[in-house]
């Protein structure tokens, strides 16, 4: 509720600048004005810029290469993502790589990381040339965690010795300097200033677990949004805060970084260009939520009120409680809308890079159809007469608020597929498969636990009904 009043209250903004600009925009600096650096470092000193000739050749070299790749092998796709209860197809095409079993959400569609190189996993790519493509990508990302630290100490130093400095100082040659001079700060000569929890913080805001790579051709982006308040002309993305951060993480991009809290205190949007160009865009996603390790341990909280009798293998619910009946309902809710829908909306894309998404979404969905017959089984006691009335009622009460968020959440999914409706549905299924009857989420009737999970309509009996 607070975030929808807090998005009315942009949008209310936003419309009322518009108005008062009317035809006119806003002035904006480049570097080519004389006032550009002053604003830089007093009004954006956490937005830094590295210059390309102090990242290594060779890692220079395997990123592009990774890039090309990627690129030949059809792995950047455009996502359908939903705004305002509309379906929008992104000009950007993008692919996810990172952390094995993170996921990252933006604008209502969950992405899943293609895994890059890990110690402990075993990850099938479908090509050498994507592995290589995924290690570089990986080195990259170690790359920039280390230059990001340098940079938070640095400018922690520099603040702190400002703030002590009673002389009047150079403060944009001191600023240029620590952008500028790789490895000028580190642990042990920071250390007077950054104290040790400090630095461990430091190193968790800059600990990367995946990148968004991005790729855009301005020639082949079709119905581009102007620029509204500065007349720079198109956007490839309008202006946005990055979602879906740890807070005051920094985002580091292939090439430049928003340090500290700048992507929480400052939008930014991606001008379109005249040139095809590819981004590489690594962040601190809060997995809180979103990685396999925290759905299946809620899987397993749920299916611990599931029990089977040892003789006749009948499963029944261990506990009628109200708290007990609504936790596991809202994980089933969960599980569907969260990660089942989101995966199998999203077609073949992953099986282009790896199939290692396909045993753990097999496993989510015997765990799903396990709380498919939990909820049959609720049905099933609340409607015995040896039941208590006034546990029953409210039992019911608790049970019908989470079945009717149930409910609508489906019909959402089932608009979502309305091919009548939603062109840019149409224009999307195309580009995941060559035939859009081809699409599993189009096609009826259910014959399997998959196509079950991808059906916006389920079987069981709904308390809606009664």
């Amino acid at each position: 509720m607070k975030r929808r009043a807090g998005e009315r209250e942009k949008e209310r903004k936003k419309k009322k600048l518009l108005e008062e600009l009317g035809e006119n925009r806003l002035p904006y600096v480049t570097p080519a004005d004389a006032d550009f650096h002053q604003l830089w470092k007093t009004k954006y000193s956490k937005l830094i810029f590295g210059k390309s000739d102090t990242v290594p050749e060779e890692l220079h070299q395997m990123v592009q290469e990774g890039f090309l790749t990627l690129r030949k092998h059809d792995c950047f796709f455009q996502d359908l993502v939903r705004i305002k209860g509309k379906d929008f197809v992104t000009p950007v095409s993008r692919i996810l790589i990172g952390n094995p079993g993170c996921t990252y959400k933006y604008l209502n569609t969950r992405l899943f990381t293609v895994p890059w190189p890990t110690e402990g996993y075993d990850i099938n790519y479908c090509s050498p040339q994507i592995q290589d493509a995924c290690k570089a990508l990986i080195r990259l990302n170690d790359y920039l965690h280390i230059e990001a630290v340098k940079a938070l100490q640095g400018q922690n130093s520099f603040e702190t010795k400002e703030t002590k400095d009673t002389t009047v100082i150079d403060r944009e040659q001191n600023f240029a300097t620590s952008l500028t001079e790789k490895g000028s700060v580190s642990k042990d000569q920071s250390s007077c200033c950054v104290p040790e929890d400090d630095y461990i913080s430091l190193k968790n805001r800059t600990s990367y677990n995946l990148t968004l790579l991005n790729y855009m051709d301005p020639l082949q982006m079709l119905y581009l949004k102007q620029e509204p308040y500065f007349g720079m002309g198109s956007m490839a993305v309008s202006w946005h805060h990055d979602e879906n951060l740890v807070e005051r993480s920094t985002v580091a991009v292939y090439s430049y970084s928003c340090e500290d809290d700048l992507n929480m205190t400052h939008q930014h949007c991606v001008l379109a260009g005249f040139s095809p160009r590819f981004s590489s865009t690594h962040r601190v996603a809060d997995c809180s939520r979103g990685t396999l390790e925290y759905i299946f341990g809620q899987c397993e909280l749920a299916l611990q009120n599931l029990q089977t009798d040892s003789d006749s293998k009948a499963l029944s619910l261990k506990s009628l409680e109200t708290a007990v009946v609504k936790q596991v309902e809202e994980i089933h809710n969960e599980v569907e809308f969260e990660w089942l829908r989101q995966f199998w909306f999203q077609g073949k894309r992953y099986l282009k890079c790896s199939d290692w998404w396909l045993k753990p979404m097999a496993k989510l969905e015997e765990f799903w159809r396990k709380m498919e017959i939990m909820t049959s089984l609720v049905l099933s006691e609340v409607g015995k007469e040896e039941q208590v009335e006034e546990q029953r009622n409210e039992t019911i009460s608790c049970f019908l608020l989470v079945l009717t968020e149930r409910q609508r959440l489906r019909k959402e999914w089932t608009a979502r597929l309305s091919m009548g409706d939603h062109y840019s549905l149409f224009i999307w299924c195309l580009a995941q498969y060559q035939d859009c009857e081809q699409c599993p989420l189009i096609q009826m009737p259910v014959r399997s636990g998959r196509e079950l999970a991808r059906r916006p309509e389920t079987r069981m009996p709904s308390l809606l009904d009664r």
